[in-house]
């Protein structure tokens, strides 16, 4: 009789890693039975089983780490990941150094093997496998692995019940004392899985509040500073892999200082408000991004946007800032409140950087301040 019985549930999409589970499988069944055979027991058969088991596992944890790398996964996972490879080959050496200390060592050391496969192959490796495919979907290892925290984890504690109570129906051979420690067991476990997951669901709906608000503007409610940095580094990087270019808009209120200085710091707050309204209302795709850049300076990001496109879309935040003819006296260009815009739109390769980009929509906009204001003018 097997030991760990292999099912679906275990695939893990990496085709190399799952073939290597299997193996691992193979050996640990093989292992189980040299210790479950009491004729066997203390055999050199049985040394040279936990012996190919190790020798196996090593060669599996240094092919993990090898695909970990070469797919680029988020660092956070394989720190973690490459640790409990460590922490495992530590435990499983120092318990079979103990064994013949321990009064059942057949089913305690089998227990833990149990356990970990479950939680390994269920945990960690499958945790790899959705974050590389999605990586290869077109998402960051960043975004990857953020997705991968959200995503609830309740079908892996039914699965790691379900192996460990066939590990003691075969090592206890169903004995009374055993299967009461069993139902101890499972019912702590589901216990403490019910207890984790609460927690972990209160614990990232906490950690998303809070990211989402270190990435927006208070006064605006629409991305910050931060936020554009990085949202635009992630999409240079995409925009390299992929080439396609990335349109920068680049937008000043004009003479906002004198808006204040006529009108008011409280009426100057409800005029940005206003324009981030008006300007994000132009914006229809979920990819592009509008962020405050600074004071009254906006910036929006646009993956995979032309020179054209990109000042197409200028036109219109222009005329709809416009048309919302909030009075500005004090402006020399027109009676209500206007906005200037650089229009600039990069084709990214890997030796420039997204402060080109910037600089460059930096750079028309100052052309179209010095042209007059209220207009667009493109790098």
């Amino acid at each position: 009789m097997q030991t760990f019985v292999w099912g679906e549930e275990f695939y893990t999409g990496i085709g190399p890693v799952d073939e290597q589970h299997h193996g691992l499988v193979d050996l640990f069944n093989k292992l189980s039975a040299s210790l479950t055979d009491t004729e066997m027991a203390g055999n050199t058969d049985v040394q040279l089983a936990f012996s190919q088991l190790m020798d196996y596992t090593k060669y599996h944890f240094s092919n993990e780490a090898a695909i970990m790398q070469q797919e680029g996964v988020d660092q956070r996972h394989t720190a973690t990941h490459l640790k409990l490879h460590g922490e495992f080959a530590e435990q499983v050496r120092a318990m079979w150094g103990a064994r013949s200390t321990l009064s059942n060592p057949a089913e305690f050391f089998l227990t833990f093997l149990t356990s970990w496969l479950c939680l390994h192959v269920l945990g960690v490796d499958q945790s790899l496998g959705r974050q590389v495919a999605l990586i290869k979907s077109g998402m960051t290892p960043q975004q990857a692995y953020e997705s991968e925290l959200l995503r609830p984890k309740d079908k892996s504690a039914e699965a790691i019940i379900k192996a460990l109570r066939n590990t003691y129906r075969v090592v206890s051979r169903l004995s009374l004392d055993l299967i009461s420690a069993n139902q101890l067991l499972e019912e702590k476990v589901a216990a403490r899985t019910a207890e984790l997951q609460l927690a972990n669901v209160a614990l990232t709906t906490a950690n998303s509040r809070l990211e989402a608000y270190s990435q927006t503007d208070g006064l605006l409610g629409i991305a910050n500073r931060a936020c554009f940095d990085s949202r635009l580094a992630n999409e240079w990087s995409r925009a390299i892999r992929e080439q396609y270019p990335v349109g920068i808009l680049m937008i000043d209120v004009d003479f906002f200082k004198n808006y204040n200085d006529r009108y008011g710091h409280q009426a100057g707050d409800t005029c940005l408000q206003a324009v981030a309204k008006a300007v994000s209302g132009r914006i229809v795709r979920a990819l592009d991004l509008l962020a405050r850049y600074g004071g009254e300076e906006f910036v929006v990001i646009l993956p995979n946007t032309s020179a054209q496109g990109a000042q197409k879309l200028a036109l219109d935040m222009c005329d709809a800032v416009s048309g919302l003819n909030i009075p500005h006296t004090a402006s020399t260009v027109a009676d209500h409140v206007t906005v200037s815009i650089g229009v600039a739109s990069i084709l990214p390769d890997r030796h420039s950087s997204p402060d080109e980009a910037v600089a460059a929509a930096d750079r028309a906009l100052y052309a179209a301040k010095h042209q007059g204001r209220n207009q667009v003018c493109l790098a």
